[in-house]
């Protein structure tokens, strides 16, 4: 992997750049010390840093005016906020945090739940009223324990009738009752207002817990005319489970797997690391070719780098791979960041067929910010446990193209139907029988006859800045072993 070996010194550096106050922490401020920590941050790394004029270099004549800035925020979060080049529009995705130990086990797949997800829906006559059906049930999960399965459909919680409104109150307890109903598609498989809602009077109460999901929900190899389609359904780009994928691709290669499809329809995406690894093991035809870049704001810009394509996982483990000039890739609104970039990535190298709904559109990534000398983890500042999640970079692929604002379209369109989830990795389920029928080259897919109407909201509105694409601290440290080895 070809990094710029002066990245990290000149990340840090400019951490220690504050223009006419290089000299700010020698002398006695009267300006909360996290707010302090959020401005320089912000300055050294912020992607959009030249588009907020309070983020200059020369912004505070003196550091009297700097201190009387700082104080001016009644929060840390509200100093934040101020920061963000335009919130709604274009940065939709840094963020800050008052602690960082349950970040660290977000981005490690450790969480407090109740093991589901699930998309709504508006109940068909009704102007309020929504109805959720399960689309994700996790292994090992309170949910799978009270053998909940995809495709069930509820329509209130703790006797409540869920509406657009109320539902991300309804599920915020850490114990709740589910009442189920079943769902008549009047005949009409592709018409959903005059579908049938009804309760069948059954409940399920859910209680969280903590989990850690492996993010490699399924792998199945199927056969197709007599070739071997290997299929993997991935959750989310999580470092701590590298080897374990590497492991189910030595398995689809050792089966001769000929087709691949790649299941992302809700991956809201994870570390730009795995990523260049998944892709590889996709590949492996152009290893050393660069699979992605990154580019940093103007100050940082002479240290952009690459991620190439790998032949090894963290320098010891060979990668598996399949060799392949053709994979098909199935989407969601919910498929974003890393999952974004595994297409746009390949797109210059080999054929993606994307099959299912335009993703989010997710081109930045971000590093996690700490209150330390350096910004990282390390000597982090022990009188609070805040940190930041600011976007530091846009990613292209090869041929300089990033993920459009609107999300990837599809290259064949297909809304998944709560008439008809389907099982994953069944072959029957929509969104794979898509797949295997254009590999199939039959046509049999009737793609006219399918729902056209989106979910309203999904459970991944309830997870905090759930679409998250980021640079992993681990490099930014080899970088800086690096530095000192060469420099």
């Amino acid at each position: 992997m070809k990094f710029s070996k002066t990245l990290l010194c000149c990340l840090v550096l400019t951490a220690f750049t504050y223009s006419c106050f290089d000299d700010m922490d020698d002398n006695a401020i009267s300006a909360s010390e996290i707010n302090d920590f959020v401005w320089k941050g912000m300055n050294a790394v912020y992607l959009y840093k030249d588009n907020i004029p309070d983020l200059a270099n020369d912004r505070f004549p003196s550091t009297s005016e700097y201190a009387d800035y700082l104080n001016s925020f009644s929060a840390p979060e509200e100093l934040f906020e101020s920061l963000i080049y335009q919130r709604q529009t274009v940065d939709r995705f840094s963020w800050i945090v008052d602690d960082y130990i349950a970040l660290e086990q977000l981005f490690s797949g450790v969480s407090k739940r109740s093991g589901y997800e699930f998309d709504m829906y508006p109940i068909p006559g009704s102007a309020t009223n929504m109805f959720g059906i399960v689309r994700l049930v996790l292994p090992n999960s309170n949910a799978e324990d009270n053998n909940l399965t995809r495709g069930q459909v509820f329509t209130s919680i703790d006797g409540v009738a869920l509406t657009e409104a109320n539902y991300r109150t309804l599920v915020r307890p850490d114990s709740y009752t589910i009442a189920l109903a079943d769902y008549d598609d009047n005949g009409t498989l592709e018409n959903l207002n005059d579908d049938i809602i009804t309760s069948n009077g059954q409940n399920i109460t859910l209680t969280k817990t903590i989990l850690s999901e492996n993010p490699i929900f399924k792998t199945a190899i199927i056969d197709v005319d007599g070739e071997n389609l290997g299929y993997l359904m991935y959750n989310g780009f999580t470092p701590d489970y590298n080897s374990q994928l590497n492991t189910a691709f030595n398995n689809f290669k050792s089966s001769n797997v000929q087709h691949l499809v790649l299941d992302l329809r809700y991956n809201p995406g994870g570390s730009v690391l795995t990523a260049s690894y998944l892709g590889s093991m996709i590949t492996g035809q152009f290893n050393g070719e660069v699979f992605a870049k990154l580019v940093y704001n103007s100050e940082l810009q002479a240290n952009n780098y690459d991620f190439e394509f790998e032949s090894l996982i963290d320098n010891s483990e060979a990668i598996n791979s399949l060799n392949l000039d053709k994979i098909y890739v199935l989407t969601t609104e919910d498929s974003a960041s890393a999952s974004e970039m595994i297409i746009n990535s390949l797109n210059p190298y080999i054929e993606v067929v994307q099959i299912g709904d335009n993703t989010t559109g997710k081109s930045q990534a971000s590093i996690t910010v700490y209150d330390s000398p350096n910004l990282q983890r390390e000597g982090a500042n022990p009188n609070h446990t805040y940190a930041m999640q600011p976007l530091v970079a846009n990613t292209l692929n090869k041929l300089n193209n990033s993920v459009p604002s609107n999300g990837l379209t599809p290259t064949l369109n297909l809304i998944e139907n709560p008439a008809n989830y389907g099982a994953l990795g069944n072959v029957n389920e929509p969104m794979l029988a898509a797949a295997i029928a254009d590999i199939q080259g039959t046509g049999r897919f009737n793609f006219s006859a399918l729902n056209k109407v989106k979910p309203k909201a999904s459970s991944h509105d309830l997870i905090p800045h759930v679409n998250e694409m980021y640079i992993d601290e681990g490099i930014l440290i080899d970088l800086q072993k690096n530095n000192l080895q060469q420099d």
